[in-house]
């Protein structure tokens, strides 16, 4: 089986828990990993031209998803920051319908603004996060501005007390989503910023949504040693509509999996600047890639160090 079977091979070395699914054990396997010992064979990385061929009855293919370079004009683009839809390079699965990849579309310094963006303006009042349920309105007005003189200091401490903002997981923007009953609710509804939904417009736009209009967003916040767990995004009232993940800072790797929890999921990297896009039941036109064909064995997201691209420890990137 290639270079595919050496990355299952390695894998296939650990221990089963007792009840524990192909999802969850690869998910393990990759949170595990320190760096240099991790085999990443096995993982898409969606941006580079030529990708390791992969053989076997479960090999999944890396196919050229279609946009509609008509939908957004290179004005429009502009004034989100993205290059022309002309030059974005976006890719499918075969095997996942409605899923689409496009590789960091972004201008070069643009990352920058929507990082900020998150950092200091998203994340203050009204909108809700998580530390809202241990702090007063007032005290958490502009976590940027409580932080910052933390942040300058350069001083490595463990006794330092955090900064609030070290403390953020998530923030919500519109529709406020509960995490205990996994549903959006009105009563916390904050007004959608606009500059962020005039981006997600031209994204959906050109991956054949017209019209769309974002709601409601969900703002990750991710450390070291941070993970996002296995989970289904089931809350949404209409299925018709896509889902929208954009990533920012270090790079990561994302586990999609199937309908089943026993189905080995898919590993691909995650790098700053990528969009994902998820539609249930939606088919892109796909076109195949005869270079860029992969396998696939992984769930879950896992955090890389930039100097060396080593697992660390298994982590997502914020989404939107």
């Amino acid at each position: 089986m290639g270079k595919m079977a050496a990355a299952v091979g390695s894998v296939a070395t650990l221990a089963v828990e007792p009840g524990e699914d192909a999802f969850r054990k690869l998910f393990r396997f990759y949170r595990q990993s320190r760096p240099g010992t991790a085999d990443l064979e096995g993982v898409i990385d969606f941006s580079v031209s030529h990708a390791a061929r992969g053989t076997g009855p479960g090999a999944l293919k890396v196919v050229k998803s279609q946009l509609n370079l008509c939908s957004v004009s290179d004005h429009d683009a502009l004034r989100a920051g993205l290059q022309p839809v002309s030059k974005w390079q976006a890719h499918g699965l075969q095997g996942y319908p409605g899923f689409i990849f496009i590789s960091n579309p972004f201008l070069p310094g643009y990352q920058w603004h929507w990082v900020k963006q998150c950092l200091k303006l998203y994340s203050r009042k009204p909108n809700v996060c998580n530390l809202d349920k241990h702090m007063t309105e007032e005290e958490t007005q502009d976590l940027w501005e409580q932080s910052k003189e933390f942040l300058r200091c350069k001083e490595v401490n463990k006794r330092r007390p955090r900064s609030l903002l070290e403390k953020l997981r998530w923030v919500t923007l519109g529709y406020h989503y509960n995490w205990d009953s996994k549903r959006y609710s009105a009563d916390h509804y904050t007004p959608f910023p606009s500059d962020l939904a005039f981006l997600s417009e031209q994204v959906a736009a050109a991956c054949g949504f017209q019209g769309f209009q974002a709601e409601a967003g969900i703002l990750n916040y991710y450390r070291l040693d941070s993970t996002l767990g296995i989970h289904v995004d089931r809350s949404e009232l209409d299925h018709s509509r896509p889902l929208l993940s954009f990533s920012f800072g270090q790079s990561a790797i994302f586990l999609l999996g199937g309908l089943k929890r026993d189905e080995a999921p898919t590993p691909m990297f995650m790098h700053s600047g990528d969009i994902m896009v998820l539609a249930v039941g939606q088919d892109f036109p796909l076109e195949p890639m005869e270079e860029n064909k992969r396998n696939i064995t992984t769930e879950g997201s896992c955090h890389l160090d930039e100097d060396n691209s080593q697992v660390k420890r298994a982590r997502l990137n914020p989404d939107c």
